[in-house]
């Protein structure tokens, strides 16, 4: 009897540290998430390729998103791109990157919610309706050729990138360390958890990847603890229009996308997509099936 209370004592202790581990990450999911970074990372961001202005716009619901608009110095139309930073990025680097990662080409890159000097609180729902209204806003500029709008998105950015460019006539779509979804990566993690029931924010890349008509562009980091390479592939056999999946040599989750290898990577798979006529999609350059799925480095 008494091992039995025992028994008893020690599972209802149990219980009561699952709910409350449970309750915890309910909770804090949005802390978990998202970590928004208010301080920019360049005091005064200016692209040396392109003419730069700071801009504020309202979001459907009137919060005020701030970031910046590149355009190059010629006369346009031009190509052009959208923007998604990851979970604690703040997107003044890619003013000054600009000239490398995105020569000729129109930019937008705007902060998230919360991020930089952007308003109100970072949700996988704002983000994905935020960034549909910036490829909007951005194929109307004069400037711009709206039938080649390109949208690039790291990390985090990558399930906004996804969702944005399965809703949205996108010329392209380039993935840095992109996964499969947060949820199966947050189910990774809290294994004892059950996170399906108490994650709102899922991200679920996976589920969409299939319906991607855009060109799609896959860089990998050699090194991510963040986001393995398992959760990577998931995503990449589901692509509907994989071009390319390369792993950038030296690189990690943090410091990829300031590497010279991936800037002149998406420099020109860009440049050369935007170079096609419109309505030209060419295979993925006659790569051999095993090494596109692989993820192997070319």
């Amino acid at each position: 009897m008494n091992n039995s209370r025992k028994v008893a004592g020690v599972a209802g202790i149990v219980s009561v540290l699952w709910v409350g581990v449970t309750a915890a990450i309910a909770a804090s999911q949005r802390r978990l998430v998202f970590n928004p970074t208010v301080k920019r990372e360049v005091d005064n961001p200016r692209s040396s390729g392109h003419r730069t202005r700071a801009i504020v716009l309202r979001a459907r619901d009137g919060t005020k998103l701030s970031g910046w608009l590149m355009t190059p110095q010629i006369p346009g139309p031009h190509p052009a791109v959208v923007y998604f930073g990851g979970r604690s990025e703040e997107v003044s680097w890619v003013v000054r990157d600009a000239g490398k990662l995105f020569p000729g080409m129109a930019v937008l890159a705007v902060n998230y919610r919360g991020y930089g000097n952007s308003h109100g609180e970072p949700a996988e729902a704002h983000m994905v309706e935020d960034g549909r209204l910036l490829f909007d806003w951005l194929a109307e500029r004069p400037h711009v050729d709206p039938q080649r709008v390109a949208v690039v998105g790291r990390s985090l950015g990558s399930g906004v990138a996804v969702q944005v460019a399965l809703e949205r006539p996108a010329h392209s779509l380039v993935l840095i360390t992109p996964y499969d979804s947060i949820l199966a990566i947050a189910k990774r993690k809290f294994r004892a958890v059950p996170v399906e029931y108490v994650l709102r924010h899922r991200f679920e890349s996976v589920k969409y990847a299939s319906s991607l008509t855009a060109p799609t562009y896959v860089l990998r980091a050699a090194f991510d603890d963040i986001v393995p390479h398992s959760h990577t592939d998931l995503l990449v056999a589901q692509l509907g229009k994989l071009h390319l999946d390369e792993t950038v040599p030296d690189s990690d989750h943090m410091n990829i996308p300031y590497l010279e290898a991936t800037q002149e990577r998406i420099a020109a798979f860009l440049s050369t997509r935007f170079a096609q006529p419109i309505g030209d999609i060419p295979l993925a350059t006659a790569l051999p099936a095993q090494a596109v799925s692989a993820g192997k480095t070319l």
